[in-house]
C-alpha cells in the first residue's frame, strides 16, 4: 500500500470514528501537512451528508473552522521565525511533509506580487492554500484581515469538495479525479500568465531598443 493510500484509509477511518470532529481535525492537519489530501476528506464528508449523518452548512463550517486552526499555526511559524529561520526550519523538517525551500519561495513570490488578495485566492490554488499563510505571518499581515480572507478562500474550498461528494455520494472518490484535473488547469493558468508576462517585458524592451536606435539616428541625421 502507498502513503496516500494508507493516508486515505486512515482519513476514512477517522471520520467514521469522530464525525465531525474527525472532519475538523482533519482538515486543520491538512492545512498544515501538504499530503493529508483534502480531495478525500471533503468529499468523504459530502457522501455522509447524502446519507443523512452529517448536515452540509455544519460540516462545511466545522472544515472552514478547521482550515482557520491550520492556517494560524502556519501564520504563527511565519510571525515567531522570521525568514532566516523559518527557510533553515523548512530545509531541515520540510521533507518530511514534501515540502521544499523552493515551495517557500514560490509562495514568497505569489505574496510579494499579489499581496493579501493571495491569502484569499490561494486558498483554491494547489501547492500554494496550504503555505500560503507562512508568508503572511511573515509580513505580519494584520490578523483581522488575514483570518477574513482565509475563512472565505478555505469556505469557498470546502463547500465546492463537500458539495461534490454531496452530489455524487457512493462515487465520491472521483472529487480526486475531478481535483486533479482542476489542479493542472490552475497550475497551466498560472504557468501561462508567467509566460506571457515575460514576453511581455521582454517585447516591451525590445520596442523601447527599437525607439531609441531610431530616435538616435534621427538626431544624427539631424545632425549632419
Amino acid at each position: 500500500m502507498s502513503i496516500l493510500a494508507g493516508i486515505e484509509t486512515w482519513a476514512i477511518d477517522v471520520i467514521d470514528k469522530l464525525g465531525y470532529i474527525g472532519v475538523g481535525g482533519l482538515v486543520a492537519l491538512e492545512t498544515i501537512i501538504p499530503p493529508i489530501p483534502s480531495e478525500v476528506i471533503l468529499p468523504l464528508a459530502g457522501f455522509q451528508v447524502a446519507a443523512g449523518r452529517f448536515s452540509f452548512p455544519l460540516v462545511v463550517g466545522i472544515a472552514t473552522i478547521g482550515s482557520l486552526i491550520g492556517a494560524l499555526v502556519l501564520y504563527g511559524m511565519g510571525f515567531w521565525f522570521g525568514p532566516e529561520r523559518l527557510r533553515r526550519f523548512v530545509a531541515r523538517t520540510g521533507k518530511y511533509v514534501l515540502v521544499s525551500v523552493d515551495d517557500l519561495d514560490n509562495v514568497q513570490a505569489k505574496f510579494d506580487r499579489y499581496g493579501a488578495a493571495a491569502v484569499l485566492g490561494g486558498r483554491v490554488v494547489p501547492g500554494v492554500r496550504s503555505l500560503i499563510s507562512l508568508p503572511a505571518g511573515l509580513v505580519r499581515m494584520p490578523l483581522g484581515r488575514f483570518v477574513l480572507y482565509t475563512a472565505i478562500g478555505s469556505a469557498a474550498w470546502n463547500g465546492l469538495l463537500v458539495g461534490l461528494g454531496w452530489a455524487l455520494r457512493d462515487q465520491w472518490k472521483k472529487v480526486s479525479n475531478y481535483a486533479s484535473f482542476y489542479d493542472y488547469l490552475v497550475l497551466g493558468a498560472i504557468g501561462g500568465g508567467v509566460i506571457w508576462f515575460i514576453w511581455s517585458r521582454v517585447n516591451k524592451r525590445r520596442t523601447n531598443r527599437i525607439i531609441t536606435h531610431e530616435t538616435a539616428l534621427t538626431g544624427d541625421e539631424g545632425q549632419v
